[in-house]
């Protein structure tokens, strides 16, 4: 079941180079953590228009990732918008997640985050809820990595929260 989400976004972006809108409004979220730096690495990948109208609700105005008078605009909504849907608690202690950046990739933008240090993680759990303002039949694939040891969840609308052992 694990393969079928790891190539489940890879397989849905393949279908949208049609030019056509695609049937499925899904994202993935990895958190993984790094044993050298303490920290969680998040990397967030969604459908290009999806966060694009997605920042737009939420924000009353267009953005336009492939627009470079936009950058600092978007830096912005993404900073808020991820402090907004995105929660990340380990060992019964909410971590300060900060946003680093993004980065489009053809369809798709990518969304980096990074959490405060933290050591030896045994119980993970989180609050994504990425463009559930825009859609509700919004699925986020989420794979959490503590030592090379991965669990994934398919969260659906209105579902938002997770948590794992290691």
């Amino acid at each position: 079941m694990k393969r079928f989400f790891v190539f489940l976004l890879p397989l849905l972006l393949l279908l949208s180079f049609t030019g056509e809108k695609h049937p499925y409004h899904v994202g993935s979220v990895e958190i993984n953590y790094n044993s050298k730096s303490k920290t969680f690495e998040i990397t967030g990948r969604f459908f290009l228009d999806d966060l694009e109208n997605g920042l737009g609700e939420k924000y009353g105005k267009s953005f336009h990732f492939n627009d470079e008078k936009f950058k600092t605009q978007i830096n912005t909504a993404l900073k808020n918008y991820c402090e907004e849907y995105l929660k990340l608690k380990v060992d019964n202690r909410f971590l300060k997640v900060t946003y680093v950046g993004y980065e489009e990739d053809s369809e798709s933008v990518n969304v980096y985050l990074e959490s405060e240090t933290v050591s030896s993680p045994k119980k993970v759990e989180a609050a994504v809820s990425f463009l559930y303002n825009l859609f509700d039949d919004q699925i986020n694939l989420v794979h959490i990595i503590v030592n090379g040891n991965r669990k994934s969840e398919k969260l659906s609308y209105p579902n938002r929260y997770l948590f794992q052992q290691f």
